[in-house]
């Protein structure tokens, strides 16, 4: 496995890390393909190819797990949220979810795939088996993360759309896949993420 893993990696890391690899992208490519062994061993390699797309589009290809805005801390996440609030980028947010509750907790996006609002968190506790809402900032730890990101997509929680949905014998919907996390928004683009992993992984 580990020689089949280099392979990997010398694929992906010209077509998508510009040609650098660095050791935080490699361990969380490595959690993410050891997550999926222990999730789905089953699992199709053209919808584990999609589950690492959407976890270098949603993490700007670091493959962290991230908070939203890309910031250090959530303080400085929610100013940045309120600024852009304030000054109409986030058209489609009604409610601002990220301000702080009665209880001083913050539901914004953390994680492999941006994980938010409160009942997201529920969902995401009662799956994982580890209390989010007592603890948000769990979503940040990469065994966690890597949970929420895998079981997410493959039980359909984040939308209602799941892996097996798109790929399926004789059937790779690349495009119609990102209604799994975020209906059609940057789908083209994710996509094209999803087919360079899925040639990488041909060899593992």
């Amino acid at each position: 496995m580990g020689r089949e893993r280099a392979v990997f990696f010398d694929i992906i890391r010209p077509e998508l890390f510009k040609g650098r690899l660095s050791a935080r992208q490699g361990q969380g490519l490595t959690a993410i393909l050891d997550g999926w062994r222990r999730h789905a061993p089953d699992g199709r390699p053209d919808a584990l190819a999609y589950v690492l797309a959407t976890a270098f589009h949603e993490t700007a290809a670091t493959m962290q797990p991230i908070r939203e805005t890309l910031a250090k801390t959530d303080a400085v996440a929610i100013r940045r949220l309120d600024a852009a609030f304030a000054a109409g980028r986030l058209p489609s947010v009604r409610t601002p979810y990220w301000r702080p509750d009665a209880e001083g907790k913050s539901w914004l996006g953390r994680g492999l795939v941006q994980l938010t609002h409160r009942r997201n968190y529920e969902a995401m506790s009662k799956v994982t088996g580890v209390d989010l809402v007592a603890d948000p900032a769990r979503a940040m730890q990469m065994e966690v993360s890597v949970a929420i990101l895998i079981e997410g997509m493959r039980r359909g929680c984040f939308t209602g759309k799941r892996l097996d949905h798109y790929f399926g014998p004789g059937s790779s919907d690349w495009v119609g896949a990102r209604k799994i996390i975020n209906g059609t928004d940057r789908a083209e683009l994710v996509a094209g993420y999803g087919r360079v992993f899925s040639g990488a992984l041909a060899g593992l």
